[in-house]
């Protein structure tokens, strides 16, 4: 179960990770919605809340600062 709750917060957090003009917004942006991403399903699965939000907010920073504003449109 903790496996399916990680592939969720990746799969979440770069999905959502790109909002912002420029790469340091994304990047800011995305390690907000992974680090909520990795907190709650690390709750919900009974993981550590802590290491999940790491994870997450690692993740979605790095998913935030790769893409382009062009990538990923969410308007």
């Amino acid at each position: 179960m903790k496996n399916l709750s990680y592939i969720f917060i990746l799969t979440s957090t770069i999905a959502l990770s790109a909002c912002g003009n420029t790469k340091g917004e994304r990047a800011l942006s995305g390690a907000g919605v992974g680090a909520t991403t990795g907190a709650v399903g690390s709750a919900v699965t009974n993981g550590s809340v802590g290491g999940g939000a790491l994870i997450g907010a690692g993740v979605g920073a790095a998913a935030g600062a790769l893409t382009d504003e062009d990538t990923i449109d969410l308007d």
